[in-house]
């Protein structure tokens, strides 16, 4: 971490500047901008606002190895590094927001009970004008990411990077306040959340390990070959669909493998870890309404990422490409090959190029899994639930009712086994009501009172006393080679005189230059943090497109751009609201923009 710009200014000279200011107008806090060394850590003011009713001005505190005090052995790797900057952050946030909340003259201080429930940290949000006397930090949440708001370097240095309104009465400076919120709320923030003092040792250690032993756990799904492993013990319900803390542990019944299912993994900072196995192939999750099928598939999806401790999840991991598909009526697609499932439509549109600004559920569900693949996707998951029927299945008798040559749709179930065979991806399926993907799965799983069991013997005892008579598609599938070339010229963050203009809305809605991204049908992102990192990469990619260069080219220099500069490389301004984006997301917004174009396409 580079100190080389810090500046001989003190906090006693912080004061006197906020004292010489106060009363004047709202410009006069640029004179805090720079960098200022305070006892134990120097203060950057980076960006000050324009107004006390802009977005919060940019800060961010620094400290040293000998200031933040980590134990050498913490940070010697990645893994290790992002899940205590995780810690930090999650502690930081949640005393900054107490200290908006709380009464004037609180104190805080350090504290080695638990990680993030010690002492509110300071003096209470200021009276004042628009957002006086706000800090800010994003909250990492359930999920371990890299992210901007803290770092830790390989030698326990500590970056942390949030937002604070600097106090107005209308739109004069209130210096006093602005005294009391930087050189006493903001130092005991620092003193009761990024220190190694203010943490139990034991507490800063397990968010460490957890995070190298997931990822430990992750690495060994392919030499197993597994594409997810559920540990036992996992506790996977959450308490809603809004709140991503585990369900209370006295009304969620604890994960068990099925024995035919269990595996031991080992990990780094603990005895090996038994759970189910998720082998590769074409999975079916089946069982009764409520018995628990989507939670589980929602785990194995969120597997993609590492979890705190206590989530209950720190042990599921899967295969770091999935992706849940889902049917998206209305979303636009670009020149994508959905021949293999879409054969001629009426018209003669060509569905090897295929073009739509309105795309049916089954027709999105279908440039979905092709998009997967191109994104470099080793598994699938999908929920019945919502999927698109017909997209999915066509039975015996709806095939004889409407002709072959009447029905452009070539199922899913006719496809799976050849995704597997002829494309080495896996598939996991929530299936509840088509008992005819007993035929093409090669394991089922039986949810049974939220309770797993392996019901792949029954299965075939069942398809084989019952047979559909439905009919395969005939022939072998020619999977489209990834051949699409994005136009640069096509995606345009620009707007008015802002060569990028990215707004993030939520986790769910974009605005990316003139246009907006409805990335809603993405699952796999977890915050606005990331979905901002998602937006911004997309604006990235842009530089590395060219007529020679295909959708996997772009995403692959992006991810190796990403590897090598960090997430800094997205926005140079240095902000702390980034979290590490995949690539299978970057590609999906991309793909959900509706300015795309192709090189050598119509648009």
């Amino acid at each position: 971490m580079d100190r080389s710009d810090l500046m001989a200014r003190t906090a006693d000279d912080l004061a006197r500047v906020l004292r010489r200011i106060d009363g004047r107008g709202y410009p006069a806090y640029r004179d805090v901008r720079g960098s200022w060394r305070f006892p134990g850590f120097a203060l950057e003011v980076r960006r000050v606002q324009a107004d006390p009713y802009a977005a919060p001005s940019r800060v961010a505190v620094l400290l040293d190895p000998s200031e933040a005090g980590f134990p050498a052995e913490l940070p010697t790797s990645p893994s290790r590094r992002i899940g205590l900057s995780c810690l930090l952050a999650r502690r930081f946030a949640a005393l900054a927001r107490r200290t908006r909340g709380g009464g004037r003259g609180g104190r805080g201080g350090g504290s080695r009970r638990g990680a993030e429930n010690g002492p509110t940290a300071g003096s209470g949000r200021s009276a004042g004008s628009g957002r006086s006397g706000e800090i800010a930090m994003a909250n990492p949440g359930q999920v371990v990411l890299a992210n901007t708001a803290v770092t830790v370097d390989a030698e326990g240095a500590v970056e942390a990077r949030f937002a604070v309104g600097l106090p107005a009465r209308g739109r004069r400076v209130m210096g006093r306040e602005a005294e009391r919120l930087l050189l006493e709320a903001t130092p005991r923030l620092v003193e009761s959340a990024l220190t190694y003092a203010a943490h139990d040792p034991a507490v800063v250690a397990l968010h460490a390990e957890t995070n190298e032993d997931a990822d430990a756990l992750r690495e060994q799904l392919a030499e197993q070959g597994l594409a997810s492993f559920v540990a036992d013990g996992a506790v996977l319900p959450r308490r809603s669909g809004v709140d991503d803390r585990p369900l209370a542990t006295d009304r969620a019944v604890p994960f068990e493998s099925p024995p035919s299912f269990r595996v031991v993994l080992e990990r780094p900072n603990g005895p090996p870890v038994s759970g189910m196995g998720v082998p590769r192939g074409v999975t079916l999750l089946v069982g009764g309404g409520y018995h628990g099928k989507s939670t589980v598939l929602d785990a194995v999806a969120r597997g993609v990422y590492n979890h705190r401790p206590g989530d209950g999840r720190e042990q599921v991991v899967t295969d770091a490409t999935a992706v849940k598909l889902q049917a998206e009526d209305g979303r636009p697609v670009a020149g994508v090959d959905i021949s293999p499932f879409i054969g001629a439509l009426p018209g003669g549109q060509d569905t090897t190029r295929f073009f739509t600004a309105n795309a049916s559920g089954s027709t999105s569900q279908a440039a979905a899994t092709v998009e997967a693949l191109e994104a470099g996707a080793r598994l699938l998951l999908v929920d019945e639930d919502t999927a698109a029927t017909n997209f999915m299945i066509r039975d015996r008798r709806m095939q004889a009712l409407v002709r072959g040559d009447n029905e452009p749709i070539t199922p899913f179930i006719d496809r799976v086994r050849s995704l597997y065979e002829d494309r080495g991806v896996s598939t996991v399926l929530v299936v509840g009501g088509s008992g005819d993907y007993l035929d093409v799965a090669d394991h089922v799983v039986g949810m049974i009172r939220y309770r797993p069991r392996d019901l792949t013997a029954d299965a075939r005892e069942v398809a084989a006393a019952h047979p559909t008579g439905r009919q395969a598609a005939p022939g072998p599938v020619g999977w489209p080679p990834g051949r699409r070339r994005p136009d640069a010229a096509s995606v345009r963050p620009e707007r008015g005189r802002r060569e990028r203009y990215v707004k993030v809305r939520d986790r769910r809605t974009v605005v990316f230059g003139a246009e907006t991204i409805d990335i809603s049908g993405v699952a796999q992102i977890v915050s606005q943090e990331q979905a901002r990192a998602v937006a911004l990469a997309v604006a990235w990619a842009r530089r590395r497109m060219g007529a020679d260069k295909t959708m996997e080219d772009v995403l692959a220099e992006v991810g190796a751009s990403l590897e090598r500069h960090g997430l800094d490389l997205l926005d140079p301004r240095r902000t702390g609201d980034l979290a590490a984006p995949r690539l299978q997301d970057v590609a999906a917004a991309l793909n959900r923009l509706r300015t795309l174009a192709l090189h050598g396409e119509p648009s």
